[in-house]
């Protein structure tokens, strides 16, 4: 049953049993009876005013001091949001709490409780499949390209050039880059028609040699026994021999070579000038029709790799995504230094933003309630306090009752 008709009912009973004794012929008990039930009509009307005069002027009539709620209504609300602000939830506090809480360690474990659901993973690969169907390459292209040339930009080439360096002297990439152009070129001297093509060309640049006197005439006479399969097979021997030499490592013409290679090597490192013209190069690449063609195709290609990618994990459980998932997990926690570092700028981070938006918990409670008309405020304070209030209706009547009693009793004793 209501608390209200329970309260509406005790007074109601209290008044009927007061009528009653009024009908009922004179004895001691009529006058205990009467006495009570009048005590109770009165009490119960007292705490009925009372509890009314909270809310709203008892029966509509203004009396002075009643409507307590409204009349104080500012300074309700004002005590209200003072009492969150400094008590209830002051900055202190929650700060304190905040300091604390693991937060880094909590929202793993939500994460690792979340993934661990097929129909969670299967939702994430679904709205991340989404989500790459939607993407147009053609305008991402426009936000790549600036972020490229800044990088293009502000790289600094020297100590990633002196390592790369290095790193091809350690493994002795150019050597095997030196030997294959060697092999490569005797192959193509080896050529048949490589023999010919020497020789032609030799006789013609003895041909064109301005060379006088004694020397003239001995080139002259040299080139005349010659003939162009003759001196191109000469050079060819000539020119395969001497690739065959430096092949081998002990040569002193190899190691000179190598050592010149791996001089220019650490020189590039060091070329300020070309370095400037690389990057200038770059920077026009990126900024060119090539480049955007370029990043468009690519771009779709990983699109529909993602996509297929995507749909063969939804069917497979999303088993990928936990074990990415784990995977980050065992990296971080090899490092705890690290985690005790996210989680104090975490709690740092979230601390400020308390004290910074702190104000905002008063300030909602105030917009809160003043969008509230009285009508719909009294009604929410009636739904939250009205019940314990209307046992202060019936708890007075039938208080009333028994001191009622009493004091009739003595009365009647006196």
């Amino acid at each position: 049953m209501n608390t209200k008709n329970i309260a509406g009912i005790s007074l109601a009973v209290m008044g009927a049993g007061f009528a009653a004794t009024l009908a009922l012929p004179d004895s001691i008990w009529t006058e205990l009876a009467k006495g009570g039930f009048e005590a109770g009509l009165v009490g119960g009307f007292a705490d009925w005013f009372a509890v009314t005069a909270l809310f709203r002027h008892p029966m509509g009539i203004p009396i002075p001091h009643t409507s307590l709620l409204l009349r104080n209504r500012d300074k309700i609300v004002n005590a209200l949001v003072s009492a969150m602000e400094n008590e209830l939830l002051n900055k202190e506090s929650i700060s304190a709490k905040l300091k604390k809480l693991q937060l880094l360690r909590l929202a793993a474990t939500g994460a690792t409780r979340l993934l661990a659901r097929r129909d969670v993973r299967i939702a994430l690969l679904d709205y991340a499949q989404k989500l790459i169907a939607r993407t147009e390459p053609e305008r991402l292209v426009p936000h790549i390209r600036p972020i490229l040339a800044s990088f293009v930009r502000q790289a600094e080439l020297r100590e990633p050039l002196a390592r790369a360096a290095d790193a091809v002297i350690d493994g002795r990439y150019d050597e095997r880059a030196f030997d294959y152009l060697l092999n490569e070129a005797q192959n193509w001297v080896r050529k048949p028609g490589t023999q010919y093509l020497l020789g032609r060309l030799a006789l013609d640049k003895l041909n064109e040699a301005q060379v006088g006197g004694f020397l003239g005439f001995a080139v002259q006479a040299f080139a005349g026994f010659m003939n162009e399969d003759k001196l191109g097979g000469l050079l060819q021997h000539m020119i395969v021999t001497a690739l065959e030499d430096l092949g081998k490592d002990d040569n002193v013409y190899r190691h000179s070579i190598v050592m010149e290679i791996r001089e220019r090597m650490h020189a590039l490192a060091d070329n300020e000038e070309l370095h400037a013209r690389w990057k200038a190069w770059a920077e026009n690449a990126v900024a060119g029709e090539t480049f955007e063609r370029f990043a468009v195709g690519r771009l779709n290609e990983a699109k529909e790799w993602l996509i297929g990618w995507t749909e063969t994990e939804k069917r497979n459980g999303g088993k990928a995504v936990f074990r990415a998932y784990r995977a980050l997990r065992r990296f971080i926690d090899r490092d705890p230094a690290m985690i005790e570092a996210w989680e104090s700028n975490l709690r740092d981070y979230a601390t400020r933003l308390v004290e910074q938006n702190h104000y905002r918990i008063g300030r909602l409670v105030k917009e809160n309630v003043d969008r509230m008309d009285d009508k719909t405020l009294v009604a929410m304070l009636e739904r939250k306090v009205g019940k314990d209030l209307q046992w202060i209706r019936v708890n007075g009547a039938l208080c009333g009752f028994v001191i009622g009693l009493v004091l009739t009793a003595l009365q009647i004793a006196w």
